[in-house]
């Protein structure tokens, strides 16, 4: 038996997965994670205590991150990483999936069994408050979800008292 074969021999358990690269080709590996595997992976990050689990979490490095944002540059942005690269055999599946802030990607590579405290090494250097994320989920999605404290942006022609919203989340009070 080969060593892709032993790690393949353990893909019922929950550990990241090899692929059988002895015997398979490119074909049977799909390069990337499908809409199914990605949100597992969305949903295994961790949460960011009193923000939206659908809009925010926090990467394998603790780097708070924005749904919105994947495949982008900037801090909040994030990429779904094989946490065993494919280069060197790991399958694009829910348990060989994780989710890292761009930059901190990159730093990874194709490196295998890179500690947590590497990792935040590369991550962005801004820290953001909590009213920085309100503003940029706000303009992101238009309201901010936040547990017993949600709002909306109100529409122009409300501002100006010619529509009365239907919504009754009520208006935002943050600076214009």
């Amino acid at each position: 038996m080969t060593a892709g074969e032993e790690m393949s021999s353990e893909g019922s358990s929950s550990s990241p997965r090899r692929g059988n690269t002895a015997g398979g080709s490119k074909e049977d590996r799909p390069r990337s994670f499908g809409t199914a595997a990605k949100a597992k992976c969305w949903a295994s990050a961790q949460v960011v205590p009193g923000r939206h689990p659908e809009r925010w979490r926090k990467d394998a490095a603790g780097n708070i991150v924005c749904k919105r944002f994947c495949n982008c540059q900037g801090c909040l942005c994030f990429e779904y990483d094989h946490i065993i690269p494919y280069s060197k055999g790991g399958e694009s599946v829910a348990e060989n999936c994780q989710i890292l802030q761009t930059r901190v990607n990159r730093f990874k590579s194709d490196k295998e069994a890179v500690g947590t405290d590497q990792l935040q090494q590369y991550a962005c250097d801004i820290k953001f408050s909590d009213r920085e994320l309100d503003v940029i989920e706000m303009a992101v999605y238009g309201d901010v979800i936040r547990l017993g404290n949600e709002c909306r942006c109100r529409s122009v022609a409300e501002m100006l008292g010619k529509l009365k919203s239907k919504d009754r989340t009520a208006a935002c009070k943050l600076p214009m």
